[in-house]
């Protein structure tokens, strides 16, 4: 999997994106990374059927880099899960009709 050439977060209006080597850009907005959390307690309740509700005012207040992905620290004290870059670009929105 490639890794992004650059990461912006725009706290304003609470998205990060991801500007691929390859050229492409993926929009997410803090509330849809934190709802998608890959963390083992997230991943245990969505496993369990139930679903991470995330408010639309969560924010990514920090992000540290993990070499294969990236660790983000969400206003909602959160801060476990670790965002592999595979995983991040199945979770952006175009995955789904591009990979198929």
């Amino acid at each position: 999997m490639e890794t992004p050439q650059r990461i912006a977060l725009d706290r304003t209006a609470r998205i990060l994106t991801v500007h691929w080597q390859d050229g492409r850009v993926d929009e997410f907005s803090d509330a849809t990374l934190r709802a998608n959390c890959p963390c083992s307690a997230c991943r245990r309740i969505r496993l369990q059927g139930g679903t991470i509700v995330a408010p639309d005012d969560v924010a990514v207040f920090g992000i540290q880099p993990m070499g294969y992905g990236i660790q983000l620290v969400f206003s909602d004290g959160h801060a476990q899960g670790i965002y592999p870059w595979a995983y991040l670009d199945a979770l952006a929105p175009r995955a789904s009709a591009s990979h198929a």
